[in-house]
């Protein structure tokens, strides 16, 4: 598994964890949801702001996303 899809992986856990949809996500983060779709699928190299708009969306720092994403065994 890629770094882009470990990253995806864990956004979409801990999108559902708030019990939040993609698409309310996205909106509520200012993010196209269809570029949304491409960062949880592992498409999409994200970028920085765009992490950091989705970590304040999660309400957890970039650090802490990481470290979920490295314990993602592939």
């Amino acid at each position: 598994m890629t770094l882009q899809e470990k990253v995806g992986k864990t956004i979409i856990q801990l999108r559902k964890e708030q019990g939040l949809s993609q698409e309310t996500f996205a909106f509520e983060a200012g993010i196209d949801r269809r570029y949304m779709s491409d960062i949880e699928n592992g498409k999409r190299n994200i970028s920085l702001d765009i992490l950091e708009r989705v970590c304040q969306k999660l309400g957890i720092k970039i650090s802490e996303l990481f470290v979920v994403v490295e314990k993602i065994n592939e």
